[in-house]
């Protein structure tokens, strides 16, 4: 018997192939589709509601079909309510984690899942303290090219796992998806209304 009851078809709104692990990981077929988004902030938004709006973007920009289940998500880095984003090159991807380095930053990831005129969106936030990085350490890491396309310029699961002295909360959320999260919110979701 499947797990998730009435589920169908399924499409992963992401380009992340950490996403796409993470999802296999539940035993899940899906498609992949790439959404095409503008991911600006909006002025003031907070942290939060940023992630969370940027995953039912996300979501809505890929769905094209009432019976099926579209999941989408987005993962933030935020020190100090200031999001950090991708570096735009070295130099900025240095000053992020100089900035991190030695202190405890919040990962947010938005999720949504819709199909047809249903949707859920929620948002899980994870505690991740850094431990006080070399200079040397850090220009080694960004040397390795990891950094440019991860937001705050580290991927854990990508040979940062050394800066990270500790984690209060889900560790697949600092990777890209709450697994624990996502299967609660999917099993109700998915539970004719």
């Amino acid at each position: 018997m499947h797990i998730y009851p009435n589920l169908g078809k399924l499409v992963l709104a992401s380009a992340s192939p950490r996403r796409r692990e993470l999802l296999a990981s539940l035993g899940l077929e899906f498609e992949i589709r790439s959404p095409d988004i503008d991911e600006t902030p909006r002025p003031d938004e907070p942290p939060r509601a940023f992630a969370e709006r940027l995953a039912f973007e996300k979501a809505a920009a890929v769905a094209d079909d009432a019976s099926t289940v579209f999941i989408a998500a987005d993962t933030i880095v935020v020190q100090n309510n200031r999001i950090l984003g991708k570096p735009t090159d070295e130099q900025d991807a240095f000053e992020m984690l100089s900035a991190l380095s030695g202190k405890t930053h919040e990962v947010i990831t938005g999720v949504c899942i819709r199909r047809g005129g249903r949707t859920d969106v929620f948002s899980v936030a994870t505690q991740v303290v850094f431990r006080t990085l070399e200079k040397k350490e850090v220009l080694s890491y960004i040397e390795t090219g990891c950094p440019m396309d991860k937001a705050g310029a580290y991927a854990i699961q990508g040979g940062a796992a050394h800066m990270v002295q500790e984690i209060r909360g889900s560790y697949t959320n600092v990777v890209g998806l709450p697994l624990c999260e996502l299967h609660e919110h999917l099993i109700s979701f998915l539970i004719p209304a």
